[in-house]
């Protein structure tokens, strides 16, 4: 399946996520947990571009949603395909067959995997070379977006996670600064990768992509993997997380 030929409108994109989504409530799949996220942040963007005035260029940030959305549509497609998509998304899918992981690290290696590997390679391909620059402000409008959807994601975790919602009032708001400050480091990460990949010759993008893909693959497995007092902490959180799929891909839908 060619996701970066059939699919090339943000419409086009929802309804392919749609489809991945009421798969993953077939199959009872976990995979289902980042791809309800991933669907409710393109559907924000495509209601900013029709307001028509939050992104500096709407028809450049549709091409790059487009481009972005359908690395992530080609690798699960190729993942159930039985095909080996990039190793940091290989990482995510297969973290979804274990019972180990929490809500939330199902959730943030997803976003590894998009944000540091996909949204790098989608923003150099839609802006190559000198053009590079003139993204930056739509660029960052985009991480803007998705962290300002952090409480909501919260919220959502906090209603199958009750230990998640005892931290979130022990903490105040520790948690959710936390999340922003990932998010934004990821973004920080990601352009620094998108200016080197613009300058690239088509003979050594896909080496340097693979380089990138090694390193993100690392922060995967630093998620999965944190340390020994942070993985009690995971533990405790996630043995009293529900283990209804479909429910926790219901409350985690915001849209």
């Amino acid at each position: 399946m060619n996701a970066a030929i059939s699919h090339q409108t943000i419409d086009d994109i929802i309804h392919q996520m749609d489809l991945v989504i009421e798969r993953c409530i077939r199959e009872k799949s976990k995979l289902g947990y980042f791809a309800v996220l991933y669907r409710d942040v393109t559907f924000q963007v495509r209601e900013k571009i029709r307001e028509g005035n939050y992104f500096e260029d709407n028809a450049r940030m549709e091409r790059l949603d487009v481009v972005f959305a359908n690395r992530y549509l080609d690798a699960i497609h190729e993942y159930w395909n039985e095909g080996v998509p990039h190793e940091s998304w290989l990482i995510a899918f297969e973290a979804s067959r274990s019972n180990s992981p929490m809500i939330l690290q199902h959730l943030l290696l997803g976003m590894n995997a998009h944000i540091n590997l996909d949204l790098a390679i989608a923003s150099a391909q839609v802006a190559p070379g000198n053009s590079l620059p003139a993204l930056k402000n739509d660029f960052l409008k985009i991480m803007d977006l998705l962290e300002s959807m952090i409480k909501d994601v919260e919220t959502r975790i906090e209603k199958v996670s009750p230990s998640f919602r005892l931290i979130d009032k022990m903490g105040g708001k520790v948690d959710e600064k936390t999340a922003g400050f990932l998010v934004n480091k990821a973004r920080d990460i990601a352009w620094l990768t998108a200016e080197k990949l613009a300058v690239e010759s088509p003979e050594t993008i896909h080496e340097k992509t693979k380089f990138h893909d090694d390193i993100v693959a690392l922060v995967g497995e630093e998620l999965l993997n944190p340390g020994f007092i942070l993985s009690i902490t995971f533990w405790w959180i996630r043995r009293k997380e529900s283990r209804d799929v479909v429910k926790v891909i219901d409350t985690l839908r915001m849209v």
